[in-house]
């Protein structure tokens, strides 16, 4: 049995955005990528929705604890990863955890699908959503960016598959990439690798407001994922997987997102997509965006 990392509720039916429809004179060999925008004037209107003191009441739901293996992260602030914040179908302010990269506009972070698309519901749709990079304790050192566009899989809309999207903020006063750097991404990388996890979880102690990591070696799953000894609560969901991670730097390789628990494994495993052909043309897609 395998339950989907919540963003920051712990449900199994998690949140969405609406899925825009694929480019006319897509490739039939290509995947299927489908797009949602937001308007400029949404785009100030979530700014100002989204105080500190909101962002923080987001983590009151108390979820559970955190395991020994998940531990606080000491090290050089992790400027690219932070917390993707958003209203849920619902109403429900909520957040995932999301992380820039490398990127031909400067401005496009990672997350997993499930935290910009219901799956297999492609007409819902949330609002307000903003990247806060290198957030912790009620802290926005980096500032805040409105989310101007979501690519994601349409096969996550129609069906489920391939949990990842890519997101496309605003520039502040500069590009986002260029205030806070950017991890590079990895394509068809098979799993059996080390990697170092990161995430928000939305746990009893940590309500969200403290990057969380955790590390450990990858293992394919029977159905063409790969998994690791990772038990993060909600709200880690969309957090990177870095390969070839350096503590000094705070720089690695990104090769999957935190995508579902594994119930069947006490709650240990993580596993997360082998990005391939898909969030190649994912990636790519917002690019353009």
């Amino acid at each position: 049995m395998h339950r989907i990392v919540a963003p920051t509720l712990a449900v199994a039916a998690v949140l969405a955005v609406a899925a825009g429809n694929v480019p006319a004179g897509t490739p039939s060999g290509e995947p299927a990528i489908s797009t949602v925008t937001f308007t400029a004037a949404e785009r100030r209107e979530t700014l100002a929705y989204w105080t500190a003191d909101r962002m923080r009441d987001v983590g009151a739901a108390e979820l559970g604890h955190d395991a020994a293996s998940v531990r606080p992260w000491r090290g050089p602030a992790m400027k690219t990863v932070g917390r993707l914040f958003f209203t849920n179908e619902k109403g429900q302010d909520t957040y995932c955890t999301a992380t820039a990269v490398r990127s031909g506009n400067r401005s496009t972070v990672m997350t997993a699908g499930h935290c910009v698309q219901l799956p297999a519901s492609p007409d819902n749709h949330y609002s307000n959503m903003v990247f806060a990079p290198g957030y912790g304790d009620g802290e926005r050192p980096y500032g805040v960016f409105a989310v101007r566009a979501v690519a994601m899989p349409r096969s996550w809309a129609q069906d489920a598959r391939n949990d990842v999207a890519a997101v496309v903020v605003d520039q502040g006063d500069e590009a986002l990439t260029d205030a806070v750097g950017a991890q590079a991404v990895a394509f068809d990388r098979k799993p059996g690798g080390a990697v170092t996890v990161f995430g928000y979880p939305d746990s009893q102690e940590q309500r969200g407001e403290h990057l969380m990591y955790c590390a450990g070696t990858t293992s394919a799953t029977p159905d063409g994922k790969q998994s690791v000894r990772c038990p993060m609560e909600g709200g880690s969901s969309g957090g990177p997987w870095l390969a070839g991670f350096d503590r000094k730097s705070g720089r690695g390789t990104l090769v999957s997102v935190n995508s579902f628990g594994d119930a069947a494994e006490n709650g240990t495993a993580m596993e997360g997509e082998v990005l391939g052909a898909v969030a190649d043309q994912v990636l790519a897609r917002a690019e353009k965006l």
